[in-house]
């Protein structure tokens, strides 16, 4: 199947598109649910995590608490490395289940790493969502009650915007309207309805 894969900086609007796509019933895999999925209770990262963390990575209801896990792993990267080695695999696991269980005409992995990690090589297209900075900025505090230095921290630290835009197949700009971002999918779609009418079983278009 031609999976897209779909990505943008903080704030750039990536669920926005995600939902424009939806709405033709094309099947879109969230790579921050797969973060979430797989580390649920019962499930074996989540022990893993408790095993090697301790007890005060877990919240009374079972769950593991974010916040402490997240404090320790900033202040220690060997800590850092040995999460991501543990749930990195995990995750393209469930994306890979949650891809091939796709009936649509064509699948999307939204990710906002997936030009850093591995998750790309799930994928055989990217369609990058663009804004400048300052709307980046503007929607992500408005949005996550976060402070301008914090959502400029989360910039900085994620991929350039020109590296980004490099390396997309695709751009849509959303720094327009709603109806400017679904008129820019319905293009979109149509090509990649064509793109997946010619993908044929060994992934090539």
């Amino acid at each position: 199947m031609f999976v897209l894969g779909l990505t943008g900086g903080i704030g750039s609007g990536k669920s926005a598109v995600a939902a424009c796509f939806k709405a033709y019933g094309i099947k879109v895999v969230d790579a921050d649910i797969a973060a979430r999925k797989v580390v649920e209770p019962g499930m074996p990262a989540l022990q893993a995590i408790a095993e090697h963390f301790g007890g005060q990575v877990i919240q009374a209801d079972g769950t593991m608490d974010r916040a402490v896990l997240r404090s320790i792993v900033f202040n220690d990267e060997q800590q850092r490395l040995w999460l991501e080695q543990l749930l990195h695999p995990a995750i393209g696991e469930w994306i890979a289940t949650e891809l091939a269980s796709a009936t649509s005409a064509y699948a999307i992995l939204e990710s906002p790493l997936l030009l850093e990690t591995e998750q790309g090589k799930s994928t055989q297209r990217a369609l990058v969502v663009d804004v400048s900075k300052e709307l980046q900025i503007a929607r992500a505090t408005a949005r996550d009650d976060n402070t301008r230095e914090q959502i400029e921290a989360i910039i900085a630290a994620q991929l350039p915007r020109e590296e980004r835009l490099a390396r997309a197949d695709d751009v849509i700009d959303n720094s327009g309207t709603l109806a400017d971002l679904q008129r820019g999918v319905a293009t979109l779609h149509q090509q990649y309805l064509e793109i997946a009418a010619s993908f044929d079983n060994q992934g090539t278009a």
